[in-house]
């Protein structure tokens, strides 16, 4: 919860306990005494609702940066394995030419031999299954799991963005709840309840449907 959120609490705490001091012994002052207390929790359910979204929004933001270090690992060890792919074909392909010019039987057969090697290891660094416990370490392979880790970062990273504006707009709750203890407009407090109603809908979305893409442009 931010700052200026927590000062506001404070304020409204204070003009609460000032109220039940001040006007505890007349009709009007007991009044407003139970308004308050009623205002004061909506402001606490709010803040529970606000505690579990900023959670969450942590949670999400930690799983996106995971899956993004996690996708670029991936990536870099795809480059690095179709670097290696490409010199080896490069090398089979000389080893072809080298094989045609040549004179000498022995010569010819081993560098048929080192074709075969090379061309299995070429295309053993293109696809490799069986590798990293069945998920695969191939150029196939580590480029499909990459794909998959940004797709989760994505996915987290849209959570993250319902959990953000469902903190914003509970916090808004809680700062109209509180200036209508300041001010005694119950106005504010219905409009805090909408504010709350509106996080707490983006909350579920965050939680349930956060495939469903909150920004414009996301993949």
């Amino acid at each position: 919860m931010s700052h200026g959120v927590h000062a506001v609490q404070h304020e409204v705490e204070h003009q609460i306990e000032h109220e039940e001091g001040g006007h505890g012994g007349g009709h009007g002052g007991i009044d407003i005494t139970r308004q308050n207390k009623r205002i004061a929790l909506v402001i606490a359910v709010l803040a529970f609702i606000l505690a579990i979204s900023e959670m969450a929004g942590k949670s999400a933001q930690t799983s996106a940066l995971t899956s993004q270090i996690e996708s670029s690992d991936l990536w870099n060890f795809f480059q690095a394995k179709n670097i290696r792919r490409t010199v080896t074909i490069v090398a089979t392909e000389g080893a072809k030419i080298d094989q045609t010019l040549a004179t000498d039987d022995a010569r010819k057969a081993a560098l048929a031999k080192q074709i075969d090697e090379w061309t299995k290891t070429a295309a053993r660094y293109r696809s490799e299954p069986e590798a990293a416990h069945g998920l695969g370490e191939g150029t196939i392979e580590l480029s499909r799991r990459a794909q998959a880790k940004e797709k989760e970062r994505d996915l987290h990273l849209n959570k993250y963005h319902y959990f953000e504006y469902a903190s914003a707009a509970l916090q808004i709750g809680i700062v109209l709840c509180s200036a209508a203890v300041i001010t005694g407009a119950m106005a504010l407090v219905w409009l805090a309840g909408g504010t709350g109603l509106i996080g707490l809908a983006l909350m579920v979305m965050g939680f349930f449907f956060s495939h469903i893409h909150l920004l414009p442009g996301g993949h």
